[in-house]
């Protein structure tokens, strides 16, 4: 573990050295949580967006099962229309 010096700028703005921007994949937008500890320390968690995590799962699973883009879409169009037609006629 190491230690680095920061410090806050205008707006609040604080910005992380490059080694650990580099070392763990920091990318600007990137979303974190500050867990406030209670006795002046704080703890900077990095949240990975859940929409994004899915996203992954889906296109993990979706290249494990050979299924491509263009298959998805249409099943997707199908599913639409089949729910379409139960529902509203």
């Amino acid at each position: 573990m190491s230690t680095v010096t920061i410090q806050i700028r205008r707006k609040g703005v604080i910005t992380l050295p490059v080694e650990l921007r580099k070392r763990y994949d920091l990318n600007e937008g990137d979303v974190f949580t500050l867990e406030d500890l209670g006795d002046g320390s704080f703890l900077l968690l990095p949240r990975v967006s859940r929409v994004a995590s899915l996203g992954d799962r889906v296109a993990e699973m979706m290249e494990d099962e050979g299924i491509g883009v263009k298959e998805m879409l249409e099943v997707l169009e199908e599913e639409r229309e089949s729910y379409y037609r139960e529902h509203y006629v």
